[in-house]
C-alpha cells in the first residue's frame, strides 16, 4: 500500500565557493602557486601586482592607459563561444584526472627489450609477455596462473594452461634483475641464490629457503642448527647472505619516480629566545583586481537597451566578483594558516625554545588548537594535515606537533610521544639475542612512573613500527 507524507529536513550543502575555499586551505604552499597560475590564465579580470594604495586610485589616467584602447564592440566580436562565459557549476578546484606521461624505458620494457632476445617460438614469447603485463612494480607476479589463463581465454581467445604459463614463466624469471617474476617472498630468493656462485654459505642458505622457510621467518636459529647440524658461526655467515638479496627486485628499476621535495609553509626563527614566524609566499604573486575590467564595467553598464551589451557586461562583472573573491580567500587562506601555527608554537614554546627536546613537547590535540583560535576542529585538520614548518633543527609536518596525552603516577599530564620515545630507546639498547618483550617494557615504563598496560605498549610499538621480540631477535 503507498502512502504519502510530508517531511521536514534540514540539509547542509557547500557552495562551489567554500569548495573552492576548503580546496585551497589543504593544499600546500608549491601547489597554492600552481593554482594561483591556474585562476590568472582562467580568469582576465584577475592580473598580478601590488593593490593600489588608499588614494592612488584617484590619480588622473595617462594616455597610455589601455582602457582608451578597449572598445565593448571589439570586445564583444571576439570570437570566444558563448557556452565558454557561461559559469560552470562546479569548483575549479576539483582535481582533474589525467594520463601520467614519463620518457624512458620503464621497468616492463625492460623485461620485454630481454624476452626478445630468448631463442624460444612465437607461441611461447606471446605467452611470456602477456606474464610481463602482469608483474607489478616489485616483480612480482602475483596473480595465480589459472587466473591468467582464464583471462588470456575471455579476452583474447587464446586457450593455454599452467603448465604452459609456468614453462613460459620460468623464461622470465632467468631475467634481471635476479628474482623477478616470482610469485613469492620464498620463491623470489630462491631464484636470487641459485643465480650465484656456489659456496657453503650460499649451499647453506639456499637449504634454509627451500626446507626451513617457515623457521627462519620465525627466527627459529635452534631448530635450523639442529636439523642442518651446523654451528652457530655457520648460521651467520648463511643468514648473512639470506639478507643481501633483494625483496623487491623491480624496485631498482623505477628511475622514473621522481623525489619529492617538500617546501615549508612556515618559517620559524629562533633568537634570544624570542621566536619570529613568517608565512612562506615562496614565488607566490601578489594579486589585483585588473583596472581596465573594472573601468570597463564602469564605463558600459550605464547602456542597459543593448541586450548584447547587458550580457557582456553581465560578464564582465561576473569576472570581477570571482577575482575579488579570489583575492580574499587567499587572505583568509593566509591568516587561518598562520592562527593555526601561532597557537601551536604557544602550546608547544618550550620543546621550540629548547631546540627539539621530544621530552617537552605537551599533550596536544586538534581540540587545544581549535579552542585557542575559534575555528572549527576540522579546519584545523586540513591545515595541519599537510603543511611543514622549517625550524632551527629541521622541517616537521604540523601533524608531528600532535600526540595524545596521559599520566604519570605523580599527577603529571605527558605527551605519548615521551612514552614512545622511552620505548625506541629501550628498544635500540636491548640484546638482539634476546629482545624485550611488551611485559617486559611495561615493567620498564612502570618503573619510571608511566601506569601503562601490555596492550598499550603494544600500540605503541606497532606504530613506531617496531616488530615484536621474536621477529627482532639476531644471532
Amino acid at each position: 500500500m503507498l502512502s504519502q507524507r510530508l517531511q521536514q529536513k534540514i540539509i547542509q550543502k557547500l557552495s562551489p565557493q567554500q569548495i573552492q575555499m576548503i580546496k585551497l586551505l589543504e593544499i600546500p604552499t608549491m601547489q597554492l602557486e600552481e593554482r594561483i597560475k591556474e585562476e590568472l590564465v582562467e580568469n582576465p579580470a584577475l592580473e598580478e601586482g601590488r593593490e593600489h594604495e588608499e588614494g592612488e586610485e584617484n590619480l588622473p589616467q595617462t594616455d597610455d592607459d589601455n582602457t582608451k584602447d578597449l572598445s565593448i564592440d571589439e570586445y564583444l566580436r571576439d570570437e570566444t563561444p558563448l557556452y565558454k562565459l557561461n559559469a560552470k557549476n562546479y569548483s575549479q578546484d576539483i582535481q582533474k584526472a589525467e594520463i601520467p606521461f614519463s620518457v624512458g624505458a620503464s621497468f616492463h620494457d625492460q623485461l620485454v627489450s630481454q624476452l626478445g632476445l630468448r631463442n624460444i617460438d612465437k607461441r611461447e614469447k606471446a605467452l611470456a609477455e602477456y606474464l610481463i603485463g602482469n608483474i607489478d612494480d616489485d616483480g612480482y607476479l602475483r596473480r595465480p596462473l589459472e587466473s591468467i589463463a582464464d583471462d588470456m581465454a575471455f579476452s583474447l581467445g587464446v586457450e593455454t594452461n599452467d603448465s604452459e604459463l609456468e614453462k613460459a614463466l620460468k623464461v622470465i624469471q632467468e631475467f634481471e634483475p635476479a628474482g623477478v617474476g616470482a610469485r613469492n617472498l620464498r620463491e623470489c630468493l630462491i631464484i636470487q641464490v641459485r643465480q650465484k656462485a656456489e659456496t657453503p654459505e650460499i649451499e647453506r642458505a639456499r637449504k634454509i629457503l627451500v626446507d626451513y622457510f617457515e623457521e627462519f621467518t620465525r627466527k627459529h636459529y635452534d631448530k635450523i642448527m639442529a636439523r642442518l647440524g651446523i654451528t652457530e658461526e655457520e648460521l651467520k655467515d648463511a643468514v648473512a647472505e639470506i639478507l643481501r638479496l633483494n625483496p623487491k627486485p623491480g624496485g631498482s628499476y623505477h628511475s622514473d619516480k621522481v623525489a619529492e621535495h617538500i617546501f615549508p609553509d612556515f618559517i620559524l626563527d629562533s633568537n634570544n629566545g624570542v621566536l619570529t614566524l613568517t608565512l612562506n609566499s615562496r614565488n607566490v604573486p601578489e594579486l589585483k583586481v585588473s583596472q581596465t575590467y573594472t573601468n570597463m564595467l564602469s564605463t558600459y553598464s550605464q547602456d542597459k537597451k543593448n541586450r548584447t551589451k547587458r550580457e557582456a557586461v553581465s560578464f564582465v562583472k561576473q569576472k570581477l566578483d570571482s577575482a575579488k573573491w579570489f583575492i580574499d580567500a587567499i587572505k583568509q587562506r593566509q591568516t587561518t594558516l598562520m592562527q593555526t601555527m601561532e597557537a601551536i608554537i604557544h602550546l608547544q614554546r618550550e620543546y621550540f625554545l629548547s631546540g627539539g627536546d621530544e621530552s617537552l613537547l605537551n599533550p596536544m590535540i586538534l581540540k587545544d588548537i581549535a579552542d585557542i583560535t575559534g575555528l572549527d576542529i576540522s579546519t584545523v585538520s586540513r591545515v595541519a594535515n599537510s603543511k611543514y614548518v622549517q625550524t632551527p633543527f629541521g622541517m616537521f609536518s604540523l601533524k608531528y606537533f600532535f600526540s595524545e596525552g596521559m599520566q604519570t603516577e605523580s599527577g603529571e599530564e605527558v605527551s605519548t610521544r615521551e612514552i614512545k620515545k622511552i620505548l625506541q630507546d629501550n628498544v635500540e639498547l636491548e640484546s638482539k639475542r634476546k629482545p624485550l618483550t611488551d611485559d617486559e617494557l611495561a615493567a620498564i615504563l612502570q618503573d619510571k612512573g608511566y601506569q601503562i598496560a601490555r596492550r598499550t605498549v603494544a600500540k605503541y610499538r606497532e606504530q613506531l613500527n617496531i616488530p615484536v621480540a621474536r621477529l627482532r631477535k639476531e644471532l
